[in-house]
């Protein structure tokens, strides 16, 4: 056989061994991450949802999901440990800096407040909407035209 012939099975051997180099490293990663759950981790399981680790045993971990509500997850089921900081900002709303958001109220009245100046404002500053006296209009022709008169060039 030449190399010619030999090539694209070499190639694919190749890819074949990158792959599964690739997945075997994810492995790996996602097993030094499982092993640093502790009691009173943060976690989000592959599912999405977001629970506090309470026991770890061989292959299990109790979860509680909620205050008072303890569920048994497989230890493969864990997405991802997070940090206190992410995990409090996530479940809890909980942000340490300032936001240059606005705050929004909780009711209408501070949205009014002020619009009885711009009310007055806005009454200072009308515009005459009112139709012409008939008077004036017949006086004036449009574009130098009286009625009746054609515009074709």
């Amino acid at each position: 056989m030449s190399l010619v012939t030999l090539l694209p099975f070499i190639v694919l051997i190749g890819a074949m061994f990158l792959m599964t180099r690739s997945a075997k490293k994810k492995q790996q990663q996602a097993a030094s991450m499982r092993s640093e759950m502790q009691p009173g981790t943060g976690v989000r399981t592959i599912g999405g949802m977001y629970a506090t680790v309470k026991e770890l045993g061989d292959d299990t971990v109790l979860l509680e999901v909620a205050p008072g509500v303890h569920a048994v997850y497989a230890k493969n089921a864990i997405g991802a440990v997070l940090s206190d900081e992410e995990y409090n900002r996530i479940v809890h709303g909980d942000t340490d800096e300032a936001s240059d958001l606005p705050v929004v109220p909780d009711d209408a009245s501070s949205l009014t407040e002020g619009a009885d100046d711009a009310a007055d404002a806005a009454q200072d500053a009308k515009i005459d909407l009112g139709k012409k006296d008939e008077a004036d209009d017949a006086a004036e022709p449009k574009n130098g035209k009286a009625d009746g008169e054609s515009g074709a060039k």
